[in-house]
């Protein structure tokens, strides 16, 4: 039996194909200079450049098109963000829910697949809520199934792809027939605080806008989905926050997050058990990664943690250096990047998040 046949007896999941999206405007310099603006005078001003120059990240998009005003002060073009008169949080969701769902339609529109035929649609974010809901407004106006069976994967932040792609997954081997869309958009831009603490801002430096859509049946094509596996980092629920505020969603990333990570992936290495990260095999057993472009910190930690040779994580740092920290979207960035060039083979992905929890899975490229 070729791997095929086997694969479809079996109802493997597989991703057959993933598109993307972002906003039209690269806010990434404009931010820093806003920052500048914000700390001018400040000695805090000197942490955030030297930090910003080592964030591996050139370009980060938004729906805000910035803007340098005669005095050089820049912002965005519709004063979305004035300093001492940041908008509401409803003021927020009524922008989550006026640009989410034309990006997510663009994202869904690059699959290039007959829409009538999905039968469930998983929707991931954590950055807007809205209701009827978005899964709602896509079915609506794309023309889905009016039946077709919607979940929606909320606020668990950017290991949320893992979990949408796992619920595709169980779908999928339980009804082989199944051709699940699933969809992960964040409006990461949307949560910028008025504020003056530097790791605040640090934070806010890393995360960008963007969308992406994902095919998933048993048609052996693309990744073949395998092996799902979650754990929690002891004692670290605080290192990861996402608080709903008056003011937007206030993120608090702490420093020692990569230090927490690289620890929990040499444990992981050391122990290699069946039931670990690694399956009981050694890292060079995977010749694909997939790992969460949570920030250069984050990739850095996983590659020491689990001693990967240079290179192993250069479909993450490249898809951090083109769009950033896209919470849930990211990991299927990598992933898209992945179908398109890698050749074909075992690989492991993961993404980190609140808890302080790693999300993981491996599959075989095709």
């Amino acid at each position: 039996m070729t791997y095929a046949q086997h694969a479809a007896a079996v109802s493997v999941a597989h991703v057959n194909r993933i598109s993307t999206a972002v906003p039209g405007h690269d806010v990434h310099r404009a931010f820093e200079h806003f920052v500048g603006s914000l700390l001018e005078g400040r000695r805090e001003s000197a942490i955030f450049r030297r930090l910003a120059g080592r964030s591996g990240i050139e370009r980060r998009f938004s729906s805000f098109q910035p803007v340098e005003n005669p005095d050089g002060f820049v912002a965005d073009t519709e004063g979305f963000y004035s300093p001492g008169a940041f908008p509401p949080t409803s003021r927020r969701m009524a922008r989550y829910a006026e640009v989410a769902p034309g990006l997510a339609g663009e994202a869904i529109g690059g699959l290039n697949t007959d829409l009538s035929k999905i039968t469930h649609l998983v929707l991931a974010s954590c950055t807007g809520f809205m209701a009827p809901g978005l899964d709602q407004v896509i079915v609506r106006k794309l023309g889905l199934d009016p039946g077709v069976e919607r979940t929606v994967v909320g606020y668990m932040g950017c290991y949320a792809a893992v979990n949408s792609l796992r619920l595709a997954h169980h779908i999928v081997r339980s009804q082989p027939d199944a051709r699940v869309l699933v969809v992960t958009i964040e409006l990461c831009t949307l949560h910028f605080q008025d504020t003056l603490d530097v790791e605040k801002l640090l934070s806010m430096l890393l995360f960008g806008d963007g969308c992406a859509a994902a095919l998933v049946t048993a048609e052996p094509e693309g990744v073949a989905l395998d092996e799902f596996l979650s754990f929690a980092i002891p004692d670290s629920d605080g290192m990861i926050t996402w608080d709903i505020g008056d003011t937007g969603f206030d993120m608090h990333l702490s420093g020692q997050v990569p230090q927490r990570i690289q620890r929990a992936m040499a444990d992981e290495r050391q122990r290699n058990a069946a039931d670990g990260v690694l399956r009981g095999r050694k890292a060079e057993d995977y010749s694909l990664f997939a790992v969460h472009a949570g920030g250069k910190a984050i990739l850095d930690a996983v590659e020491n943690g689990l001693d990967l040779a240079k290179g192993r994580l250069d479909w993450s740092r490249g898809v951090l250096k083109d769009f950033g920290n896209m919470s849930s979207a990211t990991l299927m960035f990598v992933l898209q990047r992945i179908l398109k060039t890698a050749e074909p083979g075992p690989g492991l992905a993961m993404a980190f998040g609140p808890g302080l929890a790693c999300e993981t899975f491996t599959f075989r490229k095709l």
